[in-house]
């Protein structure tokens, strides 16, 4: 009996209701009454949304704010992007180039033959494994140097923050290898298939929700699991977690690492479904952003998080088209009024104020079980 009470308890929780709510949204609500052009945008929001996931396990739970995701969301965006542009560069397609076969922006920049580092992208397989590794072993190269030196709080955001302004510049100044300030631009094909159309657009927004729910379970899994309970005791006495003896930094290596390759899958299938990458989504800009979304969600609600970057994104959509030059000055308001107001975001919204009232509701409409109650079963004696 306990463990059907415990089933029902789990199917009736607020955060299986928000992802069953999320994913009728997703998956039926907005795909019957949006047009493919703004079915597009919000499939460009759920690439952030990745970030935001991670950023839940990372920052939520862990306590490791990070203001750099932005550079792994990127890398994984030009791992796909470059398997994409080669496709898209064949010799028949480039024909007019003095060297065709490589990129035009490689050709712009007169170099005569495609670098070594490139050739591997021809293969999708080694593509979509990149996509994961390359920024997963960024990451890990910066945690370790970072966490086993017990650097953190705000040192560890501003390191980021550095790292992806290097990165964007790099980027920028490696044009030739990279697209410069234009980036990875003119993206048609994946193995033939045109993903322009608006038939492949309405596949590759199915895909990414597919992705996005199955990495919200992955981290939900995660945060149930005895990780998760570890990881919120490292945000909240880390010191007492160490002479426990665990090791803090590979816990902190783990969640981080964890975070950065859901960035980078939100990166690659932004690539596909957008059709360019650039580095104006890699730098501190866009990495701030990305916080504001799971900060407006709720830092600690992995739900809430989505919700938070679909709500951000698409009211920055409405709001720039009709006011273009106020919106940044409108999202820095959002971030201020919710840290100070709201500091649980949306999803501290619907669990301290919504939830209980509802509670309070129910529970005054529920009739007395005299039966039950002993309280009530004296009642009329006492009248007597």
């Amino acid at each position: 009996m306990s463990g059907k009470n415990t089933a029902l308890a789990r199917f009736g929780s607020p955060d299986l209701i928000g992802f069953l709510l999320l994913a009728a949204l997703l998956l039926i609500v907005l795909p019957l009454s949006l047009d493919i052009f703004r079915l597009n945008l919000v499939g460009k929001y759920l690439t952030y949304a990745f970030v935001a996931v991670g950023l839940v396990l990372c920052w939520g739970k862990t306590g490791i704010l990070s203001l750099g995701q932005g550079i792994f969301f990127g890398l994984g965006g030009y791992c796909m992007a470059a398997f994409l542009k080669l496709e898209a560069s064949s010799v028949a397609n480039t024909k007019i180039q003095s060297t065709p076969g490589i990129p035009d922006f490689m050709d712009w920049n007169q170099i005569t033959a495609l670098p070594f580092f490139w050739v591997p992208f021809k293969s999708l397989t080694f593509s979509l494994i990149a996509v994961i590794v390359v920024p997963t072993l960024l990451a890990f190269i910066i945690g370790a140097a970072m966490f086993k030196r017990r650097v953190g709080g705000v040192y560890f955001a501003i390191i980021t923050q550095a790292i992806a302004s290097v990165l964007t510049i790099l980027i920028i100044g490696r044009q030739g290898y990279t697209g410069g300030v234009n980036g990875i631009t003119d993206l048609r094909t994946l193995l033939g298939w045109d993903i322009r159309t608006d038939h492949a657009k309405y596949i590759l927004y199915f895909v990414c929700c597919l992705f996005l729910l199955a990495s919200m379970l992955v981290a939900r899994f995660v945060s149930d699991s005895k990780l998760g309970r570890i990881l919120v005791a490292v945000r909240d006495k880390e010191e007492r977690v160490r002479f426990s003896g665990y090791d803090v930094a590979n816990i902190k290596i783990f969640v981080f690492c964890f975070a950065s390759a859901l960035a980078a899958i939100g990166g690659a299938m932004f690539a596909l479904q957008i059709g360019f990458m650039s580095p104006s989504f890699v730098g501190i800009v866009p990495s701030i952003e990305m916080v504001i979304f799971c900060a407006v969600g709720g830092r600690t609600s992995i739900v809430g998080a989505v919700f938070g970057t679909l709500l951000v994104n698409w009211a920055k959509t409405m709001f720039s088209e009709d006011f273009p030059q106020l919106w940044l000055f409108a999202m820095g308001g959002l971030f201020i009024a919710v840290v100070l107001a709201f500091p649980g975001g949306l999803a501290g919204i619907v669990s301290d104020y919504i939830l209980p009232r509802l509670r309070r509701k129910r529970a005054a409409l529920a009739p007395i079980d005299t039966a039950s109650d002993p309280v009530a079963h004296t009642l009329p004696a006492a009248a007597e």
